[in-house]
């Protein structure tokens, strides 16, 4: 964990759920398909929610994303990790676009159905333990820290430099690999706290929604993005 930011974060294009893989000079970004069907995260996540939040909002953000950089010829063939680690350099629109892609083609990888979640690592387990004390007390920060995330935005787990995890919000779109992050981190574990995410299922009630959100967080894809 002694890389620099740049370095994790070009570590993390490996996937191509979330570097979107150049295919077209008009469309370099795509939309991932989803691990699984839209039902499976149910009870948790209804299968209507899951349906819009990927088909519907996450491909508006793709879309803006790609007809946005035509603005930029010059980042033509530049990875979503590259585009958000200097992000002050573009418009609001590429800042907003490029987090929402990222952030969300990280959020489907981080789920699964109930009974597939796994635990965490022994590694990632004896680093929440340093840093919370407990895995009990790391849940109950988080889902404090989501709760309290006021208005739009996203709850992130990050990896800083020196390997210690750390827990923050961020706004709207924006998530710790941005240059304009207050808290900087490879992310390893991320909630969406937008409304839009929850809000068919359970209206107003956030906490609900985090504490059913847990049972389908995937450790197993955690504890790799850590491990790593």
């Amino acid at each position: 964990m002694h890389r620099s930011l740049g370095h994790i974060a070009k570590a993390v294009a490996v996937s191509l759920m979330l570097c979107g893989a150049a295919i077209a000079d008009d469309a370099p970004f795509t939309l991932p398909k989803l691990p699984y069907a839209f039902n499976a995260l149910e009870p948790s996540i209804d299968a209507r929610t899951m349906e819009i939040h990927h088909d519907a909002h996450h491909k508006a953000y793709v879309d803006n994303l790609n007809a946005k950089l035509k603005d930029y010829p010059d980042l033509k063939g530049e990875s979503i990790e590259d585009i958000l680690e200097h992000v002050s350099k573009y418009d609001a629109a590429v800042r907003n676009n490029a987090g929402g892609h990222y952030n969300h083609s990280l959020f489907w990888t981080i789920l699964a159905p109930i009974g597939s979640t796994g635990e965490p690592s022994e590694k990632l387990a004896a680093q929440i333990k340093k840093d919370f004390g407990s895995q009990e007390a790391f849940v109950k920060q988080f889902s404090e820290a989501a709760a309290k995330n006021f208005g739009s935005g996203w709850t992130w787990l990050i990896a800083k430099e020196d390997g210690s995890l750390a827990i923050t919000n961020t706004p709207n779109q924006d998530n710790p690999l941005m240059d304009v992050a207050t808290t900087k981190g490879k992310p390893i574990l991320g909630l969406d706290t937008w409304e839009h995410a929850y809000y068919l299922k359970y209206q107003n009630k956030r906490p609900a929604y985090i504490e059913a959100w847990w049972r389908v967080v995937n450790w197993k894809e955690v504890s790799r993005r850590f491990d790593d």
